[in-house]
């Protein structure tokens, strides 16, 4: 399977770089929608953070209150690594097995933290990195757009993902998003003609 890791800091536009290739019939499996998978109403995840953090990490309607959640993480790092400790390993296996079952000519995995493990975390998985990329100032501006996020909780998030210039020396193919989407979309044909090309051969 020729996988291509997706990703970016927030407000990049990952979203809209991969429903574009979704849209050219290539399988996209996200970081971000499996890990609202797992924790969905049901699911052992769920139960194990309501029994390790309390009934206040779920919302009346027996959801899993998303916001409270990343904000106590945020401002205790050792629970941090306790939700890791819970969802990380689920997370990778229901990603695994959607990588599996693709059929498409090569993969999409898009991940906000893709570069953040290092070579032994998802990164291993893909044999190309695509980067979307923007300038700060720009995300800044997006994500409080998109998310209603405070601009210290979008700090907050910049500082978890790795720094703009070194997620841009790890990338292997670069895509700019700081324009109209056509920009994008344009660009995006082009890296996917060579994806299909390297696919076929690989």
């Amino acid at each position: 399977m020729f996988i291509v890791g997706l990703t970016g800091g927030i407000g990049s536009g990952k979203t809209a770089a991969s429903d574009w290739f979704a849209a050219q019939g290539v399988t996209v499996v996200d970081a971000d929608v499996v890990a609202r998978e797992v924790v969905a109403i049901g699911e052992p995840a769920l139960v194990e953070i309501a029994q390790s953090f309390g009934d206040w990490a779920l919302l009346a309607d027996g959801t899993l209150n998303r916001a409270a959640l990343r904000q106590h993480v945020f401002e205790h790092p050792e629970d941090r690594k306790k939700l890791e400790q819970i969802t990380h390993s689920r997370i990778h296996s229901a990603m695994s097995k959607q990588l599996q079952a693709a059929i498409s000519p090569y993969v999409i995995l898009v991940s906000p933290l893709l570069l953040e493990s290092g070579k032994a975390g998802l990164a291993s998985l893909c044999q190309r990195i695509l980067v979307v990329d923007v300038p700060e100032s720009v995300q800044r501006i997006r994500a409080g757009a998109r998310d209603g996020q405070t601009p210290e909780s979008i700090d907050r998030i910049i500082a978890v993902q790795i720094a703009r210039h070194e997620r841009v020396a790890l990338a292997d193919d670069i895509v700019v998003n700081d324009g109209e989407l056509l920009h994008l979309y344009a660009q995006l044909q082009v890296i996917h003609e060579g994806y299909l090309k390297m696919s076929s051969i690989s």
